[in-house]
């Protein structure tokens, strides 16, 4: 093969999340939407999934905004602290605020 073939192999022998890995995310995710509501209004929709995927656990906090697309964001399994919290939490937040004025200034083009 040239490597391009799209199988990539069996999943790493670690592959497999213990139940305190996936807690551990589980809080990270829920400390996480938290926060994202906080700084959004109630029209925002904040919600979360974890997933096993091939190389584990994947996390993921998503935005729907009132008006326009989704946003959403992995969780990193390594996230450290308040820090990235606050971070992750913010950059959703203006992300789905971005949206939702793209798709008002859209609407309102559309409408002239």
């Amino acid at each position: 093969m040239h490597g391009n073939t799209p199988y990539a192999g069996a999943p790493a022998a670690d592959a497999k999340a213990t139940p305190e890995h996936r807690r551990t995310l589980r809080q990270d995710l829920v400390r996480v939407a938290s926060s994202t509501r906080e700084l959004l209004s109630d029209e925002f929709v904040v919600g979360g999934e974890i997933a096993d995927g091939d190389s584990g656990l994947q996390a993921t906090v998503a935005v729907q905004p009132p008006a326009g697309s989704v946003v959403s964001a992995g969780i990193d399994v390594d996230a450290e602290g308040d820090a990235d919290v606050k971070s992750l939490a913010w950059e959703l937040a203006a992300g789905a605020v971005l949206e939702a004025k793209h798709a008002a200034r859209d609407t309102d083009v559309a409408a002239s």
